[in-house]
């Protein structure tokens, strides 16, 4: 008869290689502890979607057809109204300005914060914070105390002529305000988990700052910045309480699109200030669409997709 194992081979050698095929047997032979039960995925899946489609779709659903509750033809009357336009045309404006303005500062304060040290970067990094501490309604009562009649600068902005509450610039420099964290705040982590490897490489071989920012920096974090460029602009075209303080709800002059709805529904008018939400309500969900093709595309570029 031959032996059970080849000549040579000890039994400590052949149960080194007999007991991992055991344990391997047994493990497929029992329920991971990981796989959840089938009742247990659909239970999870259902209170999911319940709750997407009750605080989600429904609301959205809601806003779409109130608007055209009176037809297409009310639905369109609503945007050729004056006042409209001129809400429309404001926050596209405020967010021209406010998006641009937080684009230059958000990649600035990453670089700085994730590339270098230096003193007060702890310092920097609360103030990039702080619009996420602070109620939008306290800084629109913050330019007040600053640029209103009777705030710090107020006299000096009279005797000058100049006017930044109840005024565009006002409503401007109150959506940079709450806007200015995204693109900083999104860049950060990211510059940090890359690391200053390849800067250095590219300075060891001769190239000055800008090269290096253009040619190695920028290519790494477009993907991010992209994203928060796009979270940046929805919060500015959908910003309320801030730039409601500064406003001063004149029609026609400073209302931005979400005052203009308010003014609208508390006037009952409800097919034009549903049909001016839907607006809103469109480049939300142009927005997530971006956001998911950014995202997708950051996925495909670092090889987690096909």
């Amino acid at each position: 008869m031959e032996p059970p194992f080849p000549t040579g081979l000890t039994r400590t050698m052949a149960a080194a290689i007999t007991t991992p095929l055991a344990v391997t047997h047994r493990a497929a032979a029992l329920p991971r502890a990981t796989h959840d039960a089938a009742w247990v995925r659909w239970l999870l899946t259902g209170i999911a979607l319940l709750f997407v489609g009750f605080f989600l779709a429904l609301p959205l659903a809601a806003v779409f057809t109130e608007a055209l509750r009176r037809g297409l033809g009310a639905y369109l009357a609503s945007f050729r109204d004056p006042d409209a336009l001129a809400a429309i045309r404001l926050t596209l404006l405020a967010a021209a300005f406010a998006v641009p303005c937080n684009l230059v500062f958000g990649v600035a304060a990453a670089w700085a914060i994730a590339k270098f040290n230096f003193r007060g970067k702890s310092v920097l990094t609360t103030l990039i914070d702080l619009p996420f501490a602070v109620s939008p309604v306290i800084s629109g009562l913050v330019y007040v105390l600053i640029f209103g009649l009777q705030g710090w600068l107020g006299p000096w902005l009279q005797d000058h002529d100049l006017k930044v509450i109840f005024a565009v610039p006002g409503i401007v420099l109150a959506t940079i305000f709450v806007t200015f964290p995204f693109v900083a705040r999104e860049l950060i982590p990211l510059m940090q988990a890359q690391g200053n490897d390849e800067e250095y490489a590219a300075i060891t071989l001769g190239a000055g700052g800008w090269q290096t920012f253009w040619h190695v920096t920028l290519p790494n974090i477009k993907w991010g910045l992209f994203y928060g460029v796009i979270l940046c602009n929805a919060r500015a075209m959908g910003e309320f309480g801030a730039v409601s303080v500064v406003s001063g709800h004149i029609r026609g002059e400073t209302n931005t699109m979400p005052l203009h709805i308010e003014i609208l529904y508390n006037e009952y008018n409800f097919v034009a200030a549903f049909a001016v939400a839907s607006l809103l309500a469109l480049l939300a969900i142009v927005t997530l669409v971006l956001k998911t093709f950014i995202e997708w595309k950051h996925a495909a570029a670092r090889g987690d997709v096909s």
